[in-house]
């Protein structure tokens, strides 16, 4: 029984592999061509898919966490509209000090 379990496991995980490199597009394959990744995936089952999952996949795309400067978090200089005020004063050569 657990044989079976175990094969079906491998069934799943082989199949989930090989419709994972066909539907990839083409551009976001990494490392080796698509046909190539489908041969590698066909031919050599449990290896060629755990290597599709770790070195030929596409990445996911990260996106950058947002973050607004609220009350207490310090704002950048060229956010700061009398740091570019006196800045453009000194530069005029307005400075008085």
């Amino acid at each position: 029984m657990a044989g079976v379990l175990i094969g079906l496991a491998l069934l799943a995980f082989w199949l989930f592999s090989l419709f994972d490199v066909v539907t990839t597009p083409e551009d976001e394959v990494r490392n080796v061509p698509k046909a190539l990744w489908i041969l590698i995936v066909i031919l050599i089952p449990l290896l060629g898919g755990m290597v599709w999952m770790a070195r030929g996949r596409p990445r996911a795309q990260r996106q950058a966490w947002p973050v607004t400067p609220g009350p207490g978090m310090p704002k950048g200089p060229d956010d700061d509209p009398d740091f570019l005020r006196d800045l453009e004063r000194r530069m005029r050569g307005d400075d008085v000090s």
